[in-house]
């Protein structure tokens, strides 16, 4: 049995059904409910007082509830997991169970270094713990480069998480503790080489951060979301001009003579990666305001190249089930209209009600009703490789084989 990541599992699930209250009676309403009150039910259960600020472990264990045998995921609470959480809350209109969560996102990017990939789960008090564990073999207290490292994408993700608990509180310090991680993103990221955009992020520690060179078009997808959604709010800045910035790169990673777009660059920042294809460029680049018809093609590519038995990987290897958003809304567009009709899906996603202007384009299928026969759950988009795929073997998913590889570690003498 694959091991799960609970909170994608809920928060994606009740992004994808929370509906109208018209489909409250349906299967799908019902499933919309639940994981609703999964999530606030997990964030009510940390012992705290009052409204304590929370990070939610991101993995239960292979049985389905309680810490996992993986000591680097026994505490771990990515941070990606709870931005989405987070949004998915305030979908499900649980406000103070999102301030929570929201809150820990905003002490981490108000009083952290950076923003870290993965931070200690449970009550935060005042700044965040990265998060770590013991390992008795080497008899020490380690922690993992990746956990400790800010990937852009997650960075973006956050602050979208804050950006909705801003539009929906009007409390500026969600707008204030947004933008400053996006500063980060510009101040560390922003990239000169060839067709522009943002690089990866870093990884490792704050003693010896290493940059990652390489180039992710999802990522600058989301930067175009977060900036757009900066300058509505009326944050300072030259916001446009970062998310012209991010377009641009975008622009250039379409291939013409595929029909699709390059998942990003090698680390030389200009050679398009061809040797992949990630399902969600395909698909949050269709949600784009005044995107080039042609890039509905892409969708045509999605199935001819990411379809197996049941649903679509996320990339091109085709060795496994994918459960991650982007797959959610291609099964959903899938079931929407005909494969023939490809080209014809963009029109009807970029018709469909998005749950926050500050969320536009990548958070613009939020509301989007799955079908209601659809039990269906999802995982996280942040970090490469994105999708969560239940594997034709007993493979683990790709973040937990990072953390199980772990690269680089370094010794603590505290916790």
């Amino acid at each position: 049995m694959d091991r799960k990541n609970w909170i994608s599992v809920s928060a994606v699930t009740a992004f994808f059904l929370v509906a109208p209250a018209a489909l409250a009676a349906t299967n799908a309403g019902l499933v919309a409910t639940k994981s609703c009150d999964s999530l606030a039910t997990r964030v009510d259960a940390i012992p705290s007082a009052g409204s304590a600020p929370v990070f939610l472990r991101s993995y239960d264990h292979e049985r389905g509830s309680g810490e996992p045998e993986e000591p680097a995921l026994r505490t771990a609470a990515f941070t990606y997991d709870n931005a989405l959480a987070a949004i998915a809350l305030l979908a499900c209109d649980k406000r103070a169970e999102a301030e929570r969560i929201g809150e820990a996102l905003r002490l981490a990017a108000m009083k952290d270094t950076r923003l870290r990939n993965t931070y200690r789960a449970g009550v935060v008090t005042d700044k965040p713990l990265p998060n770590g564990w013991w390992d008795a073999e080497q008899n020490r207290w380690v922690e993992d480069a990746y956990q400790d490292g800010t990937a852009t994408g997650n960075a973006a993700w956050a602050a979208l998480a804050l950006l909705a608990l801003y539009e929906s509180t009007h409390d500026t310090r969600w707008r204030d503790a947004a933008a400053k991680l996006a500063q980060w993103v510009v101040d560390n990221t922003r990239d000169t080489r060839s067709a522009g955009g943002f690089s990866g992020g870093v990884i490792g520690f704050d003693a010896n951060p290493q940059k990652l060179t390489w180039k992710s078009t999802e990522h600058n997808i989301d930067l175009i979301a977060l900036f757009d959604g900066l300058a509505r709010a009326g944050v300072q800045g030259a916001w446009k001009e970062q998310a012209d910035h991010a377009r641009r790169f975008v622009q250039l990673q379409w291939d013409a003579a595929s029909a699709h777009f390059w998942v990003g660059t090698l680390p030389d920042g200009v050679t398009p990666n061809r040797s992949t294809s990630g399902l969600d460029a395909q698909l949050w680049a269709q949600l784009l305001p005044d995107t080039s018809r042609e890039w509905r093609h892409a969708l045509a590519y999605v199935e001819h190249e990411h379809t197996v038995p049941g649903g679509f990987d996320f990339n091109t290897d085709r060795d496994g089930l994918c459960s991650s958003i982007a797959c959610l809304v291609a099964r959903r567009m899938r079931r929407s209209c005909s494969r023939r009709s490809a080209g014809s899906l963009a029109p009807k996603v970029m018709s469909t009600p998005h749950a926050s202007r500050a969320l536009r384009p990548a958070l613009r299928l939020a509301r989007i009703a799955a079908a209601p026969t659809s039990t269906t759950t999802a995982a996280r988009i942040s970090q490469r490789p994105h999708g969560r795929c239940s594997r034709r073997s007993n493979a683990i998913p790709s973040r937990e084989d990072r953390c199980r590889r772990g690269a680089i570690y370094r010794a603590s003498e505290t916790t």
